[in-house]
């Protein structure tokens, strides 16, 4: 088992955790987690990617995790800068980025914005933009965690991400991220949720130029179609749905997600030591 490392960097909103696998000198995978979560739900994904020979950097997104933030009025392009930011700490010049709800929310600003910082994108069950239908549920989320804290939205996000059926077979994994979520600041909650209701790239991912795969879980509402339309899009953009899979495929199927993630690595950027089926 390869060893953990985590430490500190200076962000924008103040000290980012990072949790970084893998030779300082190998090609870098960063990953970036859903809201009400934070770098654990990366947790198979890093360990196979550090085995493989890459060098895995999960970073807490400010207001989650072990991350710290300051109450204010965010936007996607914040927490994208805040990727920036790990990069530049740990003088990163490129790196493949991988995000997932949130983390591929901010991933298309990532995109749009610093291209010239990223090798690849690999975004998952994300959309770049917030129709009303879509803005409007965060009202509510927000207002319940400002007045009995994110361990209210704990039950409801985890049903709403698995399912209850997955949520009844494995209820280890349910109880982990209703506490992650619990666990999360109402000051970073609230200041991502806002982020996300002002979500407004769609009109700016056909100037992505670098290699992208969408990666969806099938059963993840509106979000295959809203994947499939980003991949006509964005410019040669590839599409993976993952069958049988709710919002966080690299939880509910992980065996299919890790084959996509590897599959869009090899086409990227080829790394001898992934070459072969996951094991």
């Amino acid at each position: 088992m390869i060893d953990t490392i985590r430490r500190h960097v200076r962000g924008p909103a103040g000290d980012i955790a990072i949790y970084t696998q893998g030779a300082p000198d190998a090609p870098v995978v960063v990953m970036a987690h859903s809201i009400l979560s934070s770098s654990m739900m990366w947790e198979a994904q890093a360990a196979l990617l550090a085995a493989r020979g890459w060098r895995v950097i999960c970073a807490d997104t400010r207001g989650h995790g072990a991350s710290q933030a300051e109450a204010s009025a965010w936007t996607m392009d914040d927490l994208a800068a805040d990727t920036i930011a790990v990069l530049d700490a740990l003088a990163i010049e490129r790196a493949h980025y991988v995000g997932l709800s949130l983390g591929g929310m901010s991933g298309f600003g990532l995109g749009i914005r610093h291209a010239d910082r990223l090798l690849s994108l690999c975004l998952c069950d994300a959309r770049a933009d917030a129709p009303a239908a879509f803005a409007a549920p965060w009202d509510e989320r927000i207002e319940l965690a400002r007045r009995d804290g994110c361990g209210a939205l704990a039950v409801s996000t985890t049903e709403r991400w698995f399912g209850k059926p997955f949520v009844e077979a494995h209820p280890e994994i349910a109880a982990r991220f209703r506490s992650t979520a619990a666990a999360t600041s109402t000051d970073g909650f609230i200041g991502c949720a806002r982020a996300i209701q002002k979500l407004d790239y769609l009109r700016d991912v056909t100037c992505i130029d670098v290699p992208t795969t969408l990666i969806v879980g099938a059963n993840d509402a509106a979000l295959p179609q809203a994947m499939e339309q980003l991949s006509t899009l964005i410019p040669e953009a590839r599409l993976d749905v993952i069958a049988n899979a709710g919002h966080l495929p690299n939880i509910d199927q992980p065996d299919a997600f890790n084959d996509a993630l590897l599959r869009h690595l090899q086409r990227t950027n080829f790394h001898p030591s992934i070459s072969g089926p996951t094991p």
